[in-house]
């Protein structure tokens, strides 16, 4: 297999230059440059996945979401990528040549991006911005755990992205409720996720991301698979539309040093899994060494 994964990919910094809210990524999933938008720079999340990467213990200084500002710093950052300025800074001068793309601005950060009270407001005003920069092509990403889907608010902004090349990343990291529970830590049911997934891919197609690990030093079980297939095999048999299945591992520093990425062999193991038991369309990736294997 060639080298895929670069020094860059595992730098997901929240901070670009002075950017409070606005950051530049390569990322391993978007095969080129995202920009993600932080939408919980105060660290807040109604999940506590134990893979985290954010470190909750230290206090940020940025504690709510300054819209204005936001919008500021994605129009100074798509100027910068469009023209080709951005790859005259040390930190992607070494970007390869097949990467210097924008491939997505994508709504993630440091918590749940759904809880933001004016989701539906920041997808428009940020759609306006991508039409203003004639980038049309780019998407519009949201990595979610799926928790909020219900809210009035958020179907509103769901609708809006599919009207603007839209993208839903859903986290589905588990099959059993008692997994669920031990990876997410969260009062929320496993049965809600799922349920909002389902509403969810009956309107649009969804992207389905799974992180699978190590939990002190054991991976999950081929039962818990199984059972994680068998969630997949309710969505589409209902009618929901999944169009792809990210199944990817630990690649950088999570927050418990319980967690481990899984061998290049496991996670192999978990996409052909998945591909056999469910004939969706798969992509695996690896723990900080090799490129995506795809299947389906």
């Amino acid at each position: 297999m060639n080298d895929f994964v670069t020094p860059l990919h595992s730098d997901h910094s929240r901070k670009y230059e002075q950017n409070r809210f606005v950051y530049p990524v390569l990322s391993r999933r978007s095969k080129g440059l995202s920009l993600g938008v932080n939408l919980n720079p105060d660290k807040v999340c109604n999940f506590d996945c134990i893979y985290c990467q954010v470190n909750r213990r230290v206090e940020t200084e940025t504690t709510f979401v300054d819209l204005p500002a936001v919008l500021q710093e994605l129009d100074e950052l798509l100027s910068i990528i469009v023209s080709g300025e951005i790859y005259q800074h040390p930190k992607f001068a070494d970007v390869p040549e097949n990467l210097k793309r924008l491939n997505d601005i994508a709504f993630s950060g440091d918590g749940e991006p759904t809880t933001y009270r004016n989701f539906d407001e920041i997808i428009s005003q940020v759609a306006d911005l991508k039409a203003k920069h004639k980038s049309d092509e780019t998407k519009l990403v949201l990595i979610t755990n799926a928790s909020m889907f219900h809210r009035p608010v958020v179907k509103r902004g769901l609708e809006l992205m599919d009207a603007n090349q839209g993208e839903i990343w859903a986290k589905l990291d588990a099959g059993t409720e008692q997994y669920y529970h031990l990876i997410e830590r969260t009062k929320i049911p496993f049965q809600q996720v799922l349920d909002n997934i389902l509403e969810a891919a009956l309107l649009r197609p969804l992207v389905i991301q799974s992180l699978f690990m190590k939990v002190n030093g054991t991976p999950p079980e081929e039962a818990e698979i199984e059972a994680y297939c068998n969630r997949l095999n309710e969505i589409t048999q209902a009618g929901g539309q999944l169009k792809l299945i990210q199944i990817y591992t630990v690649a950088r520093s999570p927050a418990e040093s319980i967690v481990s990425n899984l061998d290049d062999e496991e996670v192999d193991q978990i996409v052909e899994t998945v591909r056999t038991s469910t004939g969706l369309s798969v992509e695996g990736y690896y723990g900080r060494k090799t490129e995506p294997q795809s299947s389906g």
